[in-house]
């Protein structure tokens, strides 16, 4: 399931802005090493070196795609910018990092009960676990995703289709508190005016969370789905005065210091 790099920066702005807001909650202290885990096309990463300006950073992506468009980015073409194609659920790291940063990847991935704990691991001690996830599963974009899905000629394609893991603030905290001198978790709801009303809406979603369930159908099931999908933006998104639409979007933080 392939990504693309340019439908996911269609609302780069958007995207960017949650990991400005987790970057400037991590304690503030020297850091050497650090590492952007799931880098997208590399604004996170950018983000990244404006933050810790003296640091070896190494970005991680296992997307081709998303690494072919960071290296694109002016600013990742220095000597402390490492891009890699690697696999965030097998990553260990080469050597203690200062700064782990997550932003909108981890969410992918399973087992959030050992994928964190590994990760604080891989800290040196005082460094600190930055993550961000989407916690939107409940907001209408991602209901009317599955009642499509379910509902639908398809429906038999999505079976065996598996929500991935979204667990509470109170799980992050538990689960790292023994291992870090501080968790900090907190949650933002960011409400995103998109221009172009609900088809803006489908937009931003064919660059996430559209993409599993497109992934499954064919060329005509695609264009049938994204029909119905859209009727349904229509109905939950209606347009602000302005004529834009204000997308509502979740988003669950962790700043975890060992």
């Amino acid at each position: 399931m392939a990504w693309s790099a340019n439908q996911y920066s269609l609302f780069e702005d958007e995207r960017t802005r949650a990991v400005r807001d987790l970057l400037a909650a991590v304690p503030q202290r020297a850091v050497h090493h650090a590492t952007d885990l799931g880098c997208g096309p590399g604004n996170s990463t950018e983000v990244l070196l404006h933050h810790c300006p003296d640091a070896q950073v190494v970005a991680l992506d296992n997307d081709q795609d998303m690494i072919n468009k960071a290296l694109e980015r002016q600013r990742l073409r220095v000597l402390r910018v490492r891009c890699e194609k690697a696999d965030i659920a097998t990553w260990t790291a080469s050597k203690p990092q200062d700064l782990i940063l997550a932003n909108a990847s981890l969410q992918w991935l399973p087992d959030h009960g050992s994928l964190y704990p590994h990760l604080v691991h891989q800290l040196c001690e005082g460094g600190s676990l930055a993550v961000q996830t989407p916690d939107n599963l409940d907001e209408p974009a991602h209901r009317r995703l599955r009642e499509i899905a379910s509902q639908g000629p398809w429906a038999d394609k999505f079976a065996d289709h598996v929500l991935p893991p979204r667990h509470s603030a109170a799980y992050y905290y538990d689960l790292l508190s023994p291992l870090c001198a501080r968790v900090d978790v907190w949650r933002t709801t960011y409400h995103h005016p998109l221009a172009g009303g609900a088809e803006a809406v489908v937009e931003w979603f064919k660059g996430s969370a559209l993409r599993p369930y497109l992934a499954k159908l064919d060329a005509q099931e695609q264009a049938d789905f994204l029909q119905l999908y859209l009727q349904a933006m229509q109905r939950d998104y209606p347009p602000a005065t302005d004529g834009k639409v204000l997308l509502p979007f979740p988003r669950l933080f962790v700043v975890a210091t060992r």
